[in-house]
């Protein structure tokens, strides 16, 4: 039976499922919309250098602006010095989050060198950046990992266990290594040995395009909540359809009406919100989201050849209002 509820310390995450923090989708526009569809319990900062954070640069702090409406929230942290993660951590807290939670997997390059899962290379460094973090902060520290580096360092329970002996309160695990990246299938089985290891709740992640995957994660596992990434980014709806679907067994489906309202309001929040670059932002976007809509790849070519935020908002609404877009 897929959890009612996901308890880390005193919060209580209800429904069990959290929102994957991603690079350039999970700002606080997004997140918002995530949580206005209802259905999901947390939602996670994108991941935020904790470098860039203790040297106060303004493109930094962006990462981090939320609203009081967003609650519960995780922010989440990248880095490979343990001082340096510590102090951003302790500003983390101050800044209200709920939760801190640091990202031991990001297969990017340019992360890998300064954190993310490279960290899965070094467990004595890793090791040191827990116990930092833990002794900064008072509130719940998380971490989200991969399985291991590659097929022949998979870590994954090793770093559970001891991330559990530091104080670390959940842990999430996408169980793909660092060198898979988003190729091949996740390896549900490492979830499950982890979640056997240890006492703190584990979520699980990976391949959970539709709610029937979730509840099957769930059985499979027997992890405490799931989250979901790069499902949402397409189908931001999913968490409510996971909820529709635990309550009743089915889920009702998202139609092109449904994706023009969010993708045309996401846009002009921007705008309202005076995102900065928002053109660029409403590109970024529309990349991911419209891999959900029928003829998208038409949707994404038109938006990106757009000059200004009204051409991007004009060639949705002229997608979308075409007699044939709306069928769905």
């Amino acid at each position: 039976m897929f959890p009612t509820r996901l308890t880390i310390r005193d919060i209580q995450i209800s429904p069990a499922t959290v929102l994957a923090p991603m690079a350039g989708i999970t700002d606080t526009v997004f997140r918002r919309v995530v949580r206005g569809l209802g259905g999901c319990g947390l939602i996670m900062t994108e991941f935020t250098s904790a470098e860039g954070l203790t040297r106060s640069e303004g493109r930094t702090m962006r990462y981090l602006l939320f609203e009081l409406d967003e609650h519960p929230i995780t922010a989440q942290l990248f880095g490979a010095n343990p001082d340096a993660m510590a102090r951003a951590a302790a500003n983390v807290e101050e800044l209200g989050f709920d939760i801190v939670d640091i990202n031991l997997g990001c297969p990017a390059k340019k992360v890998v060198k300064c954190g993310g899962s490279g960290l899965l290379r070094d467990l004595k460094l890793l090791g040191e950046i827990l116990t930092a973090v833990r002794a900064a902060v008072r509130i719940p520290l998380t971490l989200k990992m991969r399985g291991g580096w590659d097929d022949q360092s998979v870590v994954a329970v090793e770093v559970a266990r001891m991330a559990e002996q530091i104080g670390v309160e959940a842990i999430a695990i996408h169980p793909r290594t660092r060198l898979q990246g988003y190729a091949g299938r996740a390896n549900w089985e490492i979830i499950a040995a982890a979640k056997r290891a240890v006492r703190i709740p584990v979520i699980g992640n990976g391949d959970v395009r539709v709610p029937e995957d979730a509840a099957r994660m769930v059985e499979e596992t027997g992890c405490d909540a799931v989250m979901i990434g790069r499902a949402a980014a397409t189908n931001p709806w999913i968490f409510r359809q996971i909820a529709e679907y635990n309550a009743a067994g089915s889920y009702g489906k998202v139609s092109e009406s449904d994706r023009y309202a969010l993708l045309s309001g996401y846009f002009r929040d921007l705008l309202e919100t005076r995102w900065p670059d928002a053109i660029g932002k409403m590109k970024q976007f529309a990349c991911s989201f419209t891999h959900g809509v029928r003829n998208g790849s038409v949707l994404r070519a038109e938006v990106h050849a757009a000059r200004t935020p009204e051409e991007v908002l004009d060639r949705v609404d002229r997608f979308f209002t075409a007699p044939a877009a709306l069928g769905g």
